[in-house]
């Protein structure tokens, strides 16, 4: 009969068992077998959602209705919607209508374009300038013809002679025009005025003072002309233009005077 080892035997074996101070582990998750694939098949598509696809539709619908508005609009078919407090410019002007007419028997002979610093102030005695006062400082652009007047010729201030082929000519003085200003090259540099001036203003606008300026401007011009040497420009071009008229007409010798101012 066989003897039972002895539990101090160190040769016995000793049953193992898990114990607490090592942690179980646990065993991976099976991988599922990937499908096979069938020699000579089709690869699955994968095609957008049914939403993907309606907002795909939305989109190109939109961009339909945006291309076929600019079309429109381009045509003139359509109204434009621009801004809605734009500023409008409307012209309510009415018909030009004709005066006068008149022939002018005159030959512009040289004119002079001029500018004028204009610096009026117009203030009261015993008076602040911030309260009563008016000061406008303009620049004023015009023009001065210097022209002879063919119509007073006098019968005998052509003098021809067809044998000798020879002419001669008494014309009156030049003759100055009055300055016409520029209005696009005429300008307010500054403007000052008192405080009642400003209060006077507000409630009512009086347009003679800027007529006051702009009629010393052009009589400033039109005495700056008078010293400027048009008239002698106009006697040189005067006659120039008539001997080269005269002598294609066959005169050789053409002879131009002018009468005293």
């Amino acid at each position: 009969m066989a003897e039972s080892p002895s539990p101090a035997d160190p040769a016995a074996p000793v049953p193992q068992e898990p114990t607490s101070e090592f942690p179980v582990v646990r065993e991976p998750d099976p991988v599922p077998p990937a499908e096979p694939v069938t020699p000579g098949a089709e690869p699955v598509e994968h095609r957008p959602s049914t939403f993907a696809r309606l907002l795909i539709f939305v989109f190109f619908v939109f961009a339909l209705m945006v291309l076929s508005c600019f079309g429109l609009r381009a045509l003139n078919v359509l109204p434009t919607f621009d801004n809605p407090f734009a500023n409008q410019t409307t012209d309510r002007s009415q018909p030009v209508l004709l005066q006068s007419v008149r022939d002018l028997e005159r030959f512009v002979a040289a004119d002079g374009t001029f500018q004028v610093i204009v610096d009026l102030q117009e203030n009261k005695d015993n008076i602040p300038d911030f309260l009563v006062n008016r000061r406008t400082l303009f620049v004023g652009s015009g023009t001065v013809e210097t022209y002879v007047d063919f119509s007073a010729l006098s019968g005998d201030a052509l003098k021809i002679d067809e044998e000798k082929k020879t002419i001669e000519l008494t014309l009156p003085a030049p003759q100055q025009s009055t300055a016409a200003l520029d209005m696009e090259r005429s300008y307010v540099v500054a403007e000052e005025r008192g405080l009642f001036n400003r209060i006077g203003d507000a409630f009512s606008k009086d347009p003679g003072k800027e007529q006051q300026v702009y009629q010393l401007a052009q009589q400033r011009i039109t005495e700056a002309a008078r010293s400027s040497g048009l008239d002698e420009r106009a006697r040189e071009n005067t006659e120039r233009m008539l001997q080269s008229l005269f002598t294609r007409l066959g005169y050789t010798t053409v002879t131009v005077e002018f009468s005293a101012p």
